[in-house]
């Protein structure tokens, strides 16, 4: 048998075998495995604990089983009804919402029609069989009513039962306590208690898996099992997981004696027996498992919890108690984020589904969940923590004001700390590395903040660019589908806002000359791919704008254009590309882009160019002597994952050619877009999520692309400000006419003056330089601007 120092000494990495557990039953001293037990907690979570703020909706306390050391089930008893009724529902999760709940937990006493005929009567009254009709029902109406998300405890369930509650419910739990059939037999706590048989729990277990269902389960321990039982029980778990991967954590509960029951003189495990059974749990699954321990039942003893390796503390209420164990009050969460804090963690909120599967909702989530799911949280699977959305007329949170603003040296993790420390050596960032940015919170928030403000004062110093640009969207009719875009319109398209219009040649060129007239230095010229667009067309658009102003820089025509107008002339990108040049195209813009990762694109766009396609695109367009921006546009359904791994792109193409002038990020504005109105994707990204993409752009690209851009249409001025503290040095064009932010829902206006622009810039401390598109210095000679009201020269379409 291996040595108990060797078994304990492995790495963080490798779990134990069954074996290897039980070579530790009996150990005297527990430290060395607490402590081996941490460090694999903490290799997968870091400093994080997390909690969910749930309400606890106790929808029947009957239940055809007779454990003997439960004090929530009870007979029927006079006077009281066998079930909450749907007023009641409502009213204890409308007071969770108002107190901050995102997780409405049921929970329910085992089959209870199958024993009493009063429960089979009123069930029939509420129209329903059986109770776990009548659960998925409630679950429904909180859903619906509420936008708490359910989690429910229901017991033993069939196909059917876990189908239905799959529908209305973000996670399920059943609670496997122990497999031993020996806790079963006469004399032992199970005895009479047919929902607890081992077999008949795991095999709900493993349904749920068949099913793809986040499912919470675990271990009571006390209750008269050995501690190699509590082993083969957590093996048990750890088989059906290695299968399905669907158990989202594993709670390790202790037995508290109740009076009244059978076991009201059956002592508690001790303190050390708890923390021994944790560790053993964190020791046996993946270091990413979430491992529970339920804070009211161990008072006064939490930082020890958490030494020995719990990441969770499961469901906690402000308004309701723990009705399975009502003589263990919940902690206020101030006390338990201090407990948590003295053991060097942070208390950090979740939502009933654990970010890890949050972040994989068409795997996890029934179609009906995703909307509440997607409003409630971030690119990360975690609770948004303010109501700021992309285009709205609505000023910043002010704690993450005042995070990106800080310049007093906080302490960052050590994790940010070494990814940051690599910036300022010059290496390049991994895709994990740029996750952890885009997870950085608090200190850590301010830390990248800071690290890509200070890259951005060494790389362009004080000065803030931005041109003088008109967009000329020449048509809004498109064949694709894109399920972010609630610009295009047309019979192919799916109608929101506006008519279908196609502009004319003379429109265009007219429009063209009025921006020429204006003082503008750029067109950016973009359209929907209308069903009768040619190459030819793309080249006709080009002749008539350099015909009307010769001197007027084109900058048009996405990648996804390009390509189509190739393709619909019979020849090669290269081809065309040079017939464009030879009509008078000066750059690209960096759009069509959206997420370069096939994973998103196949659910956002799957009728675009795909990411190879549009880097290809790019290639040959940077090849052929164009030079070009580079845009992501992020927070609809895509993850941090997804971001690092379309930086790294742009990044390796950039190496590659040299061809992007500068990388503008786009965050999703929801409000009209197809897909959020569906309840398929987020309301954008938080304002936290929307600054980090800028500095941790900055820190990526650096120095191959040394120009991080902010869109004032999408942020709004109060916005771009702050990005200005986060590595933005530009804040692109005054546009004159922006329509595709506004068709979404946008409300940061169609046109940005220069004086306005330099405003911004003054009073953010920043010197202000107008530029030309490909970043020169604009001439000093530029005709004065008038001032034109964007109302009055908006043309009719």
């Amino acid at each position: 048998m291996t040595g108990v120092s060797d078994i304990l000494s492995r790495k963080s990495g490798s779990r134990l075998s069954r074996d290897e557990a039980m070579a530790l039953v009996d150990l005297d001293d527990i430290a060395p495995l607490l402590d081996a037990a941490a460090r694999r907690r903490d290799a997968a979570h870091g400093d994080v604990v997390s909690y969910s703020r749930k309400v606890f909706i106790p929808l029947t306390q009957l239940c055809r089983d007779v454990c003997h050391y439960c004090t929530f089930a009870h007979p029927p008893r006079k006077g009281e009804r066998a079930y909450l009724t749907r007023d009641e529902v409502l009213s204890i999760a409308m007071s969770g919402k108002k107190a901050g709940c995102k997780e409405a937990l049921f929970t329910l006493g085992d089959k209870p029609e199958l024993r009493y005929e009063f429960a089979r009567d009123e069930l029939r009254a509420l129209g329903h069989d059986t109770t776990l009709s009548y659960v998925a029902e409630m679950a429904s109406v909180v859903l619906k009513e509420t936008g708490l998300l359910p989690h429910i405890n229901p017991g033993l369930m069939s196909d059917d039962d876990l189908l239905s509650l799959r529908s209305v419910a973000a996670s399920q739990g059943i609670m496997l306590e122990s497999a031993s059939e020996r806790l079963c037999e006469k004399g032992q706590v199970h005895y009479g208690s047919p929902d607890k048989a081992p077999a008949a729990r795991l095999d709900t277990i493993r349904r749920a898996g068949v099913h793809g269902i986040a499912f919470t389960s675990g271990i009571l321990i006390g209750i008269g099992e050995t501690r190699e039982e509590r082993i083969d029980a957590l093996v048990a778990l750890r088989d059906l997981n290695d299968q399905y991967g669907h158990i989202q954590e594993i709670i390790v509960q202790n037995f508290r004696p109740k009076p009244g029951t059978r076991m009201a003189d059956v002592a508690a495990p001790t303190l050390d027996d708890h923390l021994w059974t944790i560790a053993i749990a964190r020791l046996l699954f993946e270091p990413e498992m979430n491992i529970q321990a339920p804070p009211n039942l161990s008072a006064g003893d939490l930082p020890a919890l958490v030494s020995a390796g719990i990441n969770d503390w499961g469901g906690v209420s402000p308004v309701t108690p723990d009705f399975v164990n009502p003589e263990a009050p919940w902690p206020h969460v101030r006390v338990l984020e201090q407990e948590t804090s003295a053991v060097g963690k942070a208390l950090r909120e979740r939502v009933a589904i654990y970010p890890a599967f949050a972040r994989q909702p068409s795997k996890w989530v029934d179609r009906t969940v995703l909307k509440p799911l997607f409003v409630m949280t971030d690119a990360d699977g975690w609770p948004r923590t303010d109501t700021w959305c992309v285009g709205r007329l609505e000023e910043p949170p002010a704690h993450d004001v005042k995070l990106v603003r800080a310049r007093k040296s906080h302490q960052a993790s050590d994790r940010i700390r070494a990814v940051l420390d690599k910036v300022s050596d010059g290496r390049c960032l991994g895709e994990d590395d740029i996750v952890s940015l885009f997870r950085a919170q608090s200190d850590d928030f301010s830390a990248v903040c800071r690290a890509a403000d200070e890259l951005r004062r060494r790389t362009n110093g004080d000065v803030v660019s931005y041109v003088i640009t008109r967009n000329i969207n020449y048509t809004n009719i498109c064949y694709f589908k894109c399920q972010f875009c609630a610009f295009s319109k047309g019979k192919l398209s799916e109608n929101l806002r506006g008519k279908p219009y196609d502009l004319g040649l003379d429109e265009i060129a007219h429009r063209a000359f009025e921006a020429w007239d204006r003082g503008a230095t750029e067109v950016c010229m973009q359209g929907g791919i209308h069903p009768s667009y040619t190459g030819q067309r793309y080249l006709d658009i080009c002749n008539a704008v350099k015909t009307r102003v010769p001197q007027m820089h084109l900058h048009a025509f996405s990648p996804l254009e390009v390509a189509q107008g190739a393709k619909t002339l019979g020849i090669t990108v290269r081809s065309f590309l040079g017939q464009l040049k030879a009509a008078g195209l000066g750059t690209l813009p960096g759009t069509a882009a959206e997420i370069l990762d096939d994973e998103v694109r196949q659910q956002l766009c799957p009728d675009k160019l795909d990411s190879a396609e549009w880097l290809d695109v790019m290639r040959t367009a940077h090849l052929s002597g164009f030079k070009s921006t580079a845009t992501i546009m992020f927070g609809h359904i895509d993850r941090y994952e997804h971001w690092a791994r379309h930086l790294l792109r742009i990044r390796n193409l950039q190496i590659e050619t040299g061809g992007f002038t500068e990388f503008v990020p786009l965050p999703f504005v929801h409000m009209e877009a197809p897909m959020y109105l569906k309840g398929r994707a987020r309301p954008g990204p938080t304002f936290r999520e929307a600054i980090l993409m800028h500095a941790v752009s900055r820190l990526v690209l650096h120095p191959h692309i040394t120009n991080i851009q902010a869109s004032w249409v999408k942020l709004g001025a109060d916005g771009v400000r702050l990005c200005l503290d986060a590595g933005v040095n530009d804040l692109g064009g005054t546009l004159m006419d922006e329509s595709i932010s506004r068709s979404a829902g946008a409300s940061h206006g169609q046109e940005m003056t220069p004086e306005r622009m330099e405003e911004i810039i003054r009073t953010s401390g920043r010197q202000p330089r107008r530029r030309t598109t490909l970043y020169e210095m604009a001439s000093t000679a530029t005709r004065e601007i008038r001032g034109v009201n964007a109302e009055e020269q908006q043309l009719s379409l």
